[in-house]
This record gives structure tokens, sequence and C-alpha cells, in this order.
């Protein structure tokens, strides 16, 4: 029988535009085994930001005048990313009066109930304590101005 080694989400551009105003991303969460197959967790997970207009005042005429600041590649940072990514394969923050401790409960047998649909048996609180990696794609990375040695790669 194989077991979890380790989680992994993987984090790429979303869409096909170079919009230096806008970004959107995906996250894959996958288990990685100990022998190497990675088995998908969460397929559907991502976000998306964006820059909003800033107030440039004109020194000539005293006037002002909206311009858009371009950027928000420039403006992320890896570490953002990774942790953004962290949030968003879960757990989720709690409602309907939930507490933390019952989303985090719910969110850790999800996932072993996925992994025990495609074959493999682990208990919950064994997945929460496993190491999680956030690994960028290359293209993001090259989004970011960065290359592959800035972080891990997809």
């Amino acid at each position: 029988m194989t077991s979890v080694a380790r989680l992994v989400t993987s984090v790429g551009i979303d869409d096909d535009g170079e919009d230096a105003q806008s970004m959107s991303v995906s996250a894959r969460h996958e288990a990685v085994l100990v022998d190497g197959r990675r088995l998908l967790l969460l397929g559907d997970r991502g976000w998306a930001a964006a820059l909003g207009p800033a107030l440039v005042r004109e020194a000539q005429d005293g006037g002002s005048r909206r311009k858009a600041v371009s950027g928000i590649w420039a403006t992320t940072s890896i570490e953002e990313l990774e942790g953004t990514a962290r949030c968003v394969v879960g757990p989720d923050e709690p409602f309907d009066g939930r507490s933390q401790e019952d989303m985090e409960a719910d969110h850790w047998a999800s996932l072993a109930e996925l992994l025990r649909q495609q074959g493999v048996v682990v208990d919950a609180q064994e997945l929460k304590w496993l190491p999680h990696e956030v690994v960028l794609t290359e293209r993001l990375l090259a989004r970011l101005g960065r290359d592959a040695g800035d972080a891990g790669i997809a």
C-alpha cells in the first residue's frame, strides 16, 4: 500500500493576455505519493486581483487627472502568491456559526475521502501535518520578471 509523502499546489496564469492591470491565476492541489504519483485533490481553485487607477497631481497646472497604475505583476511577490495559494486550497474560513476547528476537520476529512476514492487510505490528521509545497509555473515566474531559480517550478 502506498502513502502520501507531501501536498503540492501548482499555481499558474489563468488568462491569455498580458494585462499589466490585472491577474488571474489557477491553483491545482495534489497529493504526491511516496512512489511519485500525483493524485488530484482540488483542481477548481484560483483567484484574481486588479490594480485600480491612481490619482496623479499635475505639477504644471495644478489640475489632476486619473492615470492607470501599471505593473500588478511587478508589485506581486512570490511570497504573496504562495500565501494566497495556501489559503485558496483550504481549509475555508468559518461560516454559519461553525468554528475554525470544524472547518479544518471537515476539510481534511474531505481530502482524505478523495484520496480513499482513488485507492489511497490516509488519516485526515496525517494529511494536515504533511509538508505543503507551493510551486509556481515557469510562465508565472516569467510574468513576475523572475526565473526558475527564484521559486519552485511546475
